[in-house]
């Protein structure tokens, strides 16, 4: 009997090669094992974390979205679509992959640096109004301003997590600026018969962070500039005097809707259900429409007071409705 050679078939070959790369492998691996210490103790938890600023240019200003802080609650109904089913609102909410029965309102005042006036719209909430919120100052200084660099105050609108940060300590919060806001919305909320009644709370407010500043204020119409590139919309509804703003620099445009639209999927895609928040409900819901047609129409980026930080996207017509595109990297370009 004669030896014959073994001649090894192409798979034979590949698992010989396998092996031998899995044995090479665990002998360079089996000094560092026998060498082992002691396990070390895991990293600790540190907790979630968030950002609180984001700026980027708008042609020659600097825009810069500050975040105040946000609150849980039970929603989004019936706080959004009050006038619908439950179910159908939760129903949206799993849609959108979000919980059915918890959100989170954020809180997002804007800072224009306009190169000769640094300009805020809207003030949070103050920093002894709520927990987890009234932050505003803190990230104003984290965005590199101080608050008496602030030249002028935009109020958007009277409610209290809008004007809480006007007032610290009893004191004007920002000391140098003076102020901005509708005069529709001002007589509204400073007139006494507000002082009691559904609206007693935010006029009692509007009467201690609003009023004592009246003589510093400059009250406009739709329309109105607040600075140059800075131009008051009307956004009624949300309350009597509501205003968005538009900003345009170098061409470049920026819609501020302010509380238009204050859940950015409930509201977005359904802007004709009723909202808790809104004061005259079927104007809101046809200012949502309007604003959000301009948007969508003009392809224009938005930022509203409680989207989701950084707060700044782009409205998307689709399918009779709208949903919310949050902005990438083109700002930054």
């Amino acid at each position: 009997m004669h030896d014959t050679p073994i001649t090894k078939t192409p798979v034979t070959a590949a698992l010989t090669r396998r092996r031998t790369l899995q044995l090479a492998t665990g002998l360079l691996a089996a000094p560092f094992i026998l060498r082992a210490g002691p396990v070390r103790a895991a990293a600790p938890m540190l907790g979630a974390t968030r950002p609180s600023v984001n700026r980027f240019k708008l042609g020659d200003f600097e825009i810069t979205t500050a975040a105040d802080g946000g609150i849980t609650l039970d929603g989004p109904h019936p706080i959004f679509g009050q006038d619908q089913d439950a179910a159908a609102v939760q129903a949206l909410a799993e849609e959108n992959h979000l919980p059915p029965t918890k959100m989170e309102i954020q809180f997002n005042p804007v800072i224009v640096n306009t190169g000769s006036e640094l300009v805020i719209l809207d003030t949070g909430n103050g920093a002894a109004r709520r927990p987890n919120a009234g932050n505003f100052v803190a990230a104003l200084q984290q965005a590199g301003y101080a608050p008496d660099q602030v030249d002028v105050v935009v109020i958007t609108h009277m409610h209290p997590d809008h004007i809480g940060g006007l007032m610290e300590n009893g004191s004007p919060a920002f000391p140098n600026a003076r102020y901005v806001t509708g005069r529709q919305e001002y007589d509204f909320w400073a007139a006494p018969d507000r002082l009691s009644g559904p609206t007693e709370g935010a006029a009692k407010l509007v009467q201690a962070n609003v009023v004592p500043l009246a003589e510093k204020m400059t009250f406009l119409e739709p329309g109105g500039d607040v600075v140059s590139g800075i131009t008051a919309v009307e956004a009624y509804g949300h309350t009597p005097g509501h205003m968005a703003y538009h900003i345009e620099s170098g061409g470049k445009r920026l819609l501020v809707w302010a509380d238009t639209a204050n859940h950015f999927v409930v509201s977005v895609q359904r802007p004709d259900w009723h909202v808790r928040f809104d004061m005259d409900k079927e104007r809101a819901g046809a200012t949502r429409k309007k604003l959000f047609d301009m948007a969508a129409a003009d392809g224009i980026p938005v930022t509203g007071y409680h989207m989701p930080f950084p707060a700044v996207g782009y409205l998307e017509a689709k399918d009779g409705a709208y949903r919310w595109v949050p902005s990438a990297y083109e700002l930054f370009l």
